[in-house]
């Protein structure tokens, strides 16, 4: 998914330059020519679209000042980077208050475009991020926060917002990992108990001899062990939602006190002399089928259509494709940030290799894979080769590793065959003799097989140092003591 910059400046001349720089680097550009253009466009349907702002503070009639005062307020989380032709301290000074992440003076250098736009999409990210995070934690998590674009995702929310309009329990079934908890985070965060606590059980997880205490509490001396009094799971949620997760692993003893406090609304806690009122709404959630567990008696059948009230079925990630590319761009940004990776995006094929597989961890599945691409990439830009099990699950053959060109230069397979091309006139250089028919140095040898590593690998010398089992910093050492010429590209 390209990132979308929006270019305000009222020059002509700046803006298609800025214009190019931009578009060479992989980003999409939007121009506006005045300030009151600008705040058309940004309080207007496009404007979601926008993921970075190029200002020119001084525009005519409504200027870059006026701009981001009414916006940064509106949209804190859209970057906004400055430009003007003085920079002086008081200018810089009074844009940042305003709400600018970045300054610019014209003419900006491209290096210094990337490097700011690149900071401030990380800005956006991780701002959108920790807002996203604040909500889930405070239980004000909406259907708005979710990538859940496809048809089928679509009724979900329709069910979901309008199962959030009521009490009404919930039963949400879909596959492992296809996100139960977040539906059910949704649902509270647009009901009347947004705000409130969210208590989350994974009923498969808790010990047989514990799942009582664990759920309805139990009083300081009511059982070995019990050296203080425990409030359970429904009390710790009063006022707000219980998840109840995996509630087909409920053992059926069990089942019988949750359908008597669905039915009472009150609690007996172990070793309590009386039931304590609790007002709890429940959202119980299974990758299993329920009806067909009551009917083979390993599920009570009236605690079934107890909280089979209003089912929410949530597709397998298979059946809802269109949300997998923002998924992976999602996934990409965040993790990229985390693991301090410069990479800015997956190429078409791997992006066509990921849609082609059927992901049977569903949304988790892709997360991890997702995950473990960053950590193991070197390049600017994921490709095939970051997803080795994906491909061999797909019966992909993927060239081995000595052979591949390397993922961190080059967008396209026109670079990737000139590299190679580039490899196989210069192999063969290195010899073993010298002139004089004697053998050579260790150190000419070893400096001969550094440059031609160099000019294979195009300078890039983190891919250099790794094709030859050095360490950068040796690397380095040993360029500057045998006097190697070399191109750093990528450093």
């Amino acid at each position: 998914m390209t990132q979308k910059i929006l270019i305000a400046d009222d020059d002509p001349t700046q803006r298609r330059l800025l214009q190019a720089t931009i578009e060479r680097m992989g980003y999409e550009t939007v121009q506006t020519e005045g300030g009151q253009e600008t705040l058309d466009l940004l309080e207007g349907p496009e404007g979601s679209t926008i993921d970075v702002v190029m200002l020119d503070l001084v525009m005519p009639e409504v200027d870059g000042f006026a701009v981001l005062e009414r916006i940064h307020p509106e949209r804190p989380d859209l970057p906004m980077i400055v430009l003007t032709a003085q920079g002086g301290i008081e200018t810089v000074v009074k844009a940042m208050q305003a709400g600018a992440v970045d300054f610019f003076v014209k003419p900006a250098s491209p290096e210094r475009i990337k490097v700011g736009l690149e900071n401030a999409l990380k800005i956006r990210t991780l701002t959108g991020e920790v807002k996203r995070l604040n909500k889930k934690v405070s239980g004000r998590l909406t259907f708005s926060e979710l990538i859940a674009d496809s048809p089928g995702m679509r009724q979900v929310i329709r069910l979901g917002e309008r199962a959030a309009a009521s009490n009404i329990p919930i039963l949400i079934e879909g596959e492992s990992g296809v996100g139960k908890e977040l539906i059910a985070r949704a649902i509270q965060g647009q009901s009347d108990r947004a705000g409130k606590p969210f208590v989350t059980v994974n009923c498969g997880a808790i010990p047989e001899n514990l799942v009582e205490s664990i759920l309805f509490g139990h009083e300081k001396g009511s059982f070995t062990g019990a050296n203080a009094k425990h409030l359970g799971k429904f009390q710790e949620a009063d006022g707000g939602t219980l998840f109840l997760d995996e509630i087909g692993e409920l053992p059926l003893d069990m089942q019988v006190k949750l359908l008597r406090v669905l039915q009472e609304g009150e609690v007996d806690p172990v070793g309590a002399k009386k039931p304590v009122k609790i007002d709890v709404r429940l959202i119980s959630a299974t990758n299993k089928d329920l009806l067909t567990l009551a009917q083979n008696e390993e599920f009570r059948e009236d605690l079934y259509y107890r909280l089979n009230v209003f089912p929410i079925q949530v597709p397998p990630l298979r059946e809802r494709m269109d949300d997998l590319e923002p998924l992976v761009h999602h996934f990409l940004q965040r993790l990229a940030i985390e693991e301090d990776k410069t990479i800015s995006g997956i190429d078409a094929d791997a992006l066509q290799m990921l849609m082609s597989f059927s992901w049977p961890g569903n949304v988790r599945q892709l997360e991890n894979t997702m995950f473990r691409a960053v950590v193991l990439s070197d390049g600017e830009m994921l490709t095939s080769t970051d997803f080795p099990q994906i491909a061999t699950q797909l019966g992909i053959q993927q060239p081995a590793p000595e052979n591949r060109t390397p993922t961190s230069f080059g967008n396209g397979s026109a670079q990737g065959a000139s590299l190679l091309q580039a490899r196989e006139e210069i192999e063969g250089a290195i010899h073993a003799m010298n002139a004089s028919g004697h053998l050579k140095t260790l150190e000419e040898v070893e400096g001969e097989m550094i440059q031609l590593a160099i000019e294979t690998y195009s300078g890039h010398m983190s891919e250099v140092a790794r094709r030859l089992g050095i360490g950068r910093s040796t690397l380095y050492r040993k360029v500057r003591d045998l006097g190697l010429d070399r191109d750093v590209v990528n450093s």
